[in-house]
């Protein structure tokens, strides 16, 4: 019998993680069944569990259930534990291992897909909710000379910040402040909703000057207003989150399996063009 995966949200027909583990599992020749589960909201723990009984070996989680995922492993990895949220469970007999791939996700994205190192630069990253947090250490790790966190309330950004304080130069602003640190950045990752819903984030318009990369985490939204801004100033490279996407499930299957897949076609196969 397959070993069985899931991933676990509400909604979650949207989800390229069946597609992508599918793609992994024919790559690798692993012997994986891998499905996708929509768990009623306030229903995540029993839902789990009932996976756990079925012989499950791990799961995907999705919105809105990292902060439930979080709760309910009873391991956390430094990256779970500092994002305060789990992307990824692992079940080995009681133990319920909680890990967080999105940000090293995102940095293999950036430095080995789209070829931008990070080391001495400066970055910039919009928001400073779930997205940013899961973000932030595996960013700091990459040793940036510094990484500016911008978000709309001040005291949100300051409260995350000190969460990360000692990891590296994380320095935070408000918008209406970005003005006056916002000559040259390397690259400005956008981790705000403001994308889902068509806005731009209220930028100063020199942000972008000279910066080599303009990354939208969100995915498959095609030029986005945060993009198309880039793409007037000039950005040599844009990319949305669909690397991220399909890297993080690749760290995943390599933690389940020990095989890391190759990423390059299934990010091909999903991307949609930005124009």
């Amino acid at each position: 019998m397959s070993d069985r995966y899931a991933v676990i949200g509400n909604p979650i027909g949207f989800s390229k993680s069946p597609l992508i583990h599918g793609t992994f599992a024919r790559m690798t020749g692993e012997d994986v069944f891998y499905e996708a589960i929509e768990a009623p909201l306030g229903g995540f723990d029993a839902r789990v569990d009932q996976f756990r009984t079925e012989g499950a070996k791990g799961l995907n989680i999705t919105a809105p259930f990292k902060l439930d995922a979080f709760a309910y492993a009873n391991e956390l990895s430094e990256r779970a534990d500092r994002a305060g949220a789990v992307n990824c469970l692992k079940f080995q007999g009681d133990r319920i291992i909680g890990e967080n791939f999105d940000g090293i996700g995102l940095v293999r994205d950036i430095t080995v897909n789209l070829g931008v190192k990070m080391a001495g630069r400066r970055v910039l990253m919009l928001g400073a909710g779930g997205a940013a947090r899961g973000a932030l250490l595996p960013l700091l790790r990459q040793e940036p000379s510094e990484l500016v966190l911008v978000n709309r309330t001040l005291s949100k950004a300051v409260a995350l910040a000190e969460e990360f304080a000692g990891c590296g130069p994380l320095i935070v602003s408000g918008y209406a402040e970005l003005a006056d640190l916002a000559e040259g950045y390397d690259v400005v990752v956008n981790a705000t909703s403001a994308s889902l819903r068509g806005e731009m984030p209220p930028l100063p318009g020199n942000v972008f000057r000279g910066a080599e990369l303009a990354y939208e985490l969100a995915y498959g939204k095609g030029l986005t207003p945060f993009l198309q801004a880039a793409r007037a100033e000039g950005v040599a490279k844009l990319a949305d989150g669909v690397g991220m996407l399909v890297e993080q499930a690749a760290e995943a299957f390599a933690w389940w399996r020990g095989v890391r897949p190759s990423t390059a076609q299934v990010i091909a196969e999903l991307t949609i063009p930005l124009s």
